[in-house]
């Protein structure tokens, strides 16, 4: 049984590297019975080509280089890395180790040292690693959600942990340099000077423009009521872009341009936003790459690797036992509907293929109804909001949050006819999600591009030579800006109370019916599930709000990350005590992918309205940093200008086509250069995993013919 031992034991295992001269001496006609020599023969003579002379190590050459050895020093001195790092049997790593430390004794007191220093800052990093692992944020709270419905719903909280981090660095990052700044300015802190300089060559009414701060007694609801609508004493604070109406702010001799720092501060938190989701989405892409494999592959890894065996908390090892549990029901539901989807006869998918087109029929009339209203709701809150003398201020708060509460309205009546309508079209559960997912952003995401596009036509509405000269409605909007940020304040603010609402008095109230009441309708309704699709859209819409107001409402971010945190634990508690999983599990893999792709869609959407508003627009002649330029976008053409002339001439070259085209083609080549990169890696995989069976194929035939030896000697 010795050889059997030695041809069965794994590659790498001292009891393959021992037959080596054996095996060298073996008759070349038994290796040409090889599972992966005849696989060869077949590829070559279905006219592989060079394919197969790439393919042909993979057979008899590349069992017998299967031994693996330990790693060749180069110039006598032993490898620099741990043994752990290398895919060698413990044997091999042993010895490894063994060599390291007898030759590291032979070296100049330097490399010694260098040696020493280099493991020492591997492990300090390797336990700040594990310590900041510790420090995540709600770190116990997400495992304990994957363990007890699954990780579909896990992606869902780690998605809003990643959009409460974000949220928090964009705060910092508007604080520190536009808030921060004219906080300094405006109280003369540090000796610093303000510099106002009038606007030149613009009209004397265009830059009147008085905020209804709240004077003399006022009443308590009149302060609640501003709280909700961000007029009043919200107005006049730094929450909008009113506030800074600093040109520029002097410490010492420093000059402190506000209104260049105002912009680059927006591009900054936009391509933060970007790269950080940019980066996410990679990770996400990759594992999404590994679960790809073949799916007998992907049940071997979850019950034989997927086990943590560093787990000794028996509570964590019951978390982890039932997200395995979570994953294998998810890969056997998509097995299961494949299976229905291939036994499909010609009939049953043109019935399918019908119905499915009928009900997006339906998806586009109810998406046109939903945008008209939101159109019409915003013109009849524009033009009646700030007629206060024929309404009460109840009545003038509901006209305000008007346009806030038909698209809540729309977002939360529209998502269920579109869940109801799917669950008839017959598709997987993580394509399920994705459709729906689309559906709804065009919903979430053009409902706000229907009330920007509403307040633009309000906004740029002239009916007068005198509204001409100031380029915008300046009699509704004296400072158009502020009133598009207390848009998206409301937004943000309604999103947050609709979620408290519907939590207090529908999920608890349905909860204690059907567990208390004995009534067959209320049993037959059940739990509501926690819909993925429909929460996860709530919170990129609600993020897509915040990047558009936060050019507005430099403070917004800072409202984001309260709402997200409080929404965290709501949703929490309405999962554990009002909520039931999906009865289709869902897998996290393509979910966290799929929600930073749709969040990117969402950030790109932004770049519109803000571009728009930047660079077309006319700023507000009579509030925010930008009320001596035209456009937002003039300040950077006005600072280019008070440049070195030799820097004003590199700055136009770049600027211009003859810099952008040859750009361009170089942006191209190196995008050409990685996509033939990735298709080579991508051939390399699949080599490597064809070599892997045919690897085992080889030890199975192998074993099977020494058994046959040794019956029949």
């Amino acid at each position: 049984m010795s050889g059997l031992g030695a041809v069965g034991e794994p590659p790498g295992s001292s009891g393959v590297s021992r037959p080596e001269e054996t095996r060298a001496a073996a008759p070349v006609d038994f290796l040409q019975e090889l599972p992966s020599y005849r696989s060869a023969l077949r590829r070559r003579a279905a006219g592989g080509g060079s394919q197969e002379r790439r393919a042909a190590p993979q057979g008899s050459a590349g069992f017998r280089a299967a031994p693996a050895r330990g790693p060749q020093p180069e110039g006598g001195e032993p490898a620099a890395r741990p043994a752990r790092e290398y895919p060698l049997s413990i044997a091999e790593k042993r010895k490894l180790r063994d060599c390291q430390q007898a030759e590291t004794k032979y070296l100049s007191r330097w490399k010694q040292w260098k040696r020493a220093s280099s493991k020492s800052l591997r492990r300090v990093f390797s336990e700040i690693k594990e310590l900041s692992s510790y420090l995540q944020l709600w770190r116990h709270d997400i495992h304990s959600i994957e363990g007890k419905f699954g990780t579909g719903i896990q992606s869902y909280f780690s998605f809003l942990r990643f959009l409460v981090l974000l949220n928090f660095i964009i705060f910092i990052l508007m604080f520190s340099f536009v808030t921060l700044p004219s906080i300094i300015s405006k109280y003369e802190v540090f000796n610093s000077s303000i510099a106002k300089i009038p606007p030149k060559n613009i009209e004397p009414h265009c830059t009147v423009y008085e905020p209804s701060g709240n004077k003399g007694l006022v009443y308590f609801y009149t302060y609640l009521k501003d709280l909700l609508s961000g007029t009043g004493f919200l107005e006049v604070t730094s929450l909008f872009y009113g506030y800074y109406t600093i040109d520029a702010a002097r410490i010492s001799i420093m000059r402190y341009n506000l209104p260049l720092a105002y912009l680059l501060a927006t591009f900054a938190y936009l391509a933060l936003s970007f790269l950080w989701i940019i980066k996410r989405s990679v990770a996400g892409f990759k594992q999404n790459l590994v679960h790809d494999e073949d799916q007998f592959q992907s049940y071997c890894n979850k019950v034989f690797a997927g086990w943590d065996f560093c787990i000794t908390d028996p509570n964590a090892a019951r978390l982890k036992h039932h997200s395995l549990q979570y994953e294998l029901q998810t890969d056997l539901e998509e097995e299961r509907l494949k299976r229905k989807i291939a036994d499909r006869t010609t009939k049953e998918k043109l019935r399918i293929y019908s119905l499915r087109i009928f009900i997006n029929i339906i998806v586009i009339a109810v998406l046109s109804g939903c945008f008209y209203s939101i159109y019409k709701a915003t013109v009849f809150s524009q033009e009646n909001s700030n007629d206060v003398s024929n309404m009460n201020s109840q009545t003038n708060l509901l006209v305000q949050y008007l346009p806030s509460i038909v698209i809540t309205l729309a977002n939360l009546i529209a998502p269920q006819i579109f869940s109801l309508l799917i669950r008839f079209e017959d598709y997987s559960p993580a394509f399920e999600i994705r459709l729906a997912l689309i559906r709804c952003v065009f919903l979430r995401l053009a409902s706000v591009g229907v009330l920007l596009f509403s307040l633009w036509g309000q906004i740029s509405y002239c009916d007068s030579d005198k509204c001409r000269a100031c380029g915008y409605n300046y009699k509704l909007y004296p400072c158009w800006e502020s009133d598009v940020g207390q848009e998206m304040y409301k937004l943000v603010i309604f999103d947050l109370i609709t979620v408290v609402a519907v939590t207090l008095f529908v999920d608890f109230p349905r909860k204690l019916l059907v567990t208390h009441c004995s009534c067959k309708p209320f049993k037959w309704c059940g739990l509501q599930e926690f819909g993925i699709s429909d929460n996860v859209l709530e919170i990129i819409h609600g993020q897509t709000v915040c990047w558009i107001g936060t050019f507005f409402s430099p403070l917004l971010p800072a409202i984001a990350t309260i709402k997200y945190f409080i929404i965290f634990y709501i949703k929490k508690i309405s999962l554990i005590h009002t909520r039931k999983p999906a009865a289709r599990p869902v897998r996290a893999s393509g979910s966290n992918f799929f929600f930073l792709v749709v969040l990117l869609i969402g950030l790109i959407l932004a770049f519109f309205p803000l571009g728009i508003s930047i660079a077309h627009i006319p700023s507000s002649k009579a509030c925010g940093p930008f009320r001596n330029f035209n456009t937002s976008w003039a300040v950077v053409p006005a600072t280019v200008l008070e440049f070195p002339t030799g820097l004003q001439q590199v700055l136009y070259g770049i600027a211009s086509e003859a810099f952008a085209v040859p750009f361009f083609m170089v942006i191209c080549l190196i995008m050409f250069y990685f996509i033939a990169l990735a298709g080579a890696h991508k051939r390399v995989i699949e080599q490597l995993r064809e070599q892997l069976v045919m690897e085992s194929r080889d030890k199975q035939f192998l074993i099977r013919k020494i058994t046959e030896a040794q019956r029949h000697p």
